[in-house]
């Protein structure tokens, strides 16, 4: 026979059985928690990006720097102009460069760092230098302005570059390494 301590236990368990079986709520579908965010987020995102823009242009101001700002967003100028060979995608291309932030702190230099070289196309360097890069021709030197949307984003570079990093790139474009377009027959 059962004792008086089974039965309280065997009725514990099927009340709490019942009542955890009936308090499931549904979770929300992904289309949803998409619908009900997406509209207040693009609302920050375009905030944000205007309020990026509005430092950058001030920053401009403050060095009576006439920067042009393409379509991607990012902020630039070929201050030395060439007529040497422009990048394409593929190019490999080698860089001095000069990274810094808008407050003027000095994060990277290929002075003490060495000429970066990168493959067009590939990644790897942020997204504003390679869109800058493609507007340079060998022998150039040119600053690029990138919102943290085309830098290091959200959580910067965890080294020197901190979270939501506007960088300021002064680059010479030292060499372009031709890719072969020729193909196997």
């Amino acid at each position: 026979m059962l004792t008086t301590l089974n039965k309280i236990l065997i009725i514990l368990l099927i009340i709490t059985i019942s009542f955890s079986c009936k308090n499931e709520k549904p979770k929300p579908s992904l289309t949803y928690i998409k619908q009900k965010y997406k509209e207040p987020l693009v609302k920050i995102n375009k905030h944000l990006v205007k309020e990026d823009i509005d430092r950058i242009n001030g920053y401009c101001r403050r060095r009576n720097w006439k920067m042009k700002l393409n379509k991607a967003g990012l902020f630039y100028d070929i201050y030395k102009k060439t007529n040497g060979d422009s990048v394409k995608t593929g190019d490999v291309v080698i860089i001095k460069y000069k990274l810094s932030l808008l407050n003027g702190k000095l994060c990277y230099t290929s002075d003490s760092l060495g000429a970066k070289s990168f493959k067009v196309g590939q990644g790897g360097v942020e997204k504003g230098l390679e869109i800058g890069i493609l507007l340079m021709r060998k022998g150039e030197k040119a600053r690029f302005i990138m919102a943290p949307f085309l830098a290091y984003g959200l959580i910067g570079d965890e080294k020197k570059i901190p979270p939501l990093s506007t960088i300021v790139y002064d680059i010479e474009l030292i060499d372009i390494l031709k890719q072969n377009t020729k193909t196997n027959e």
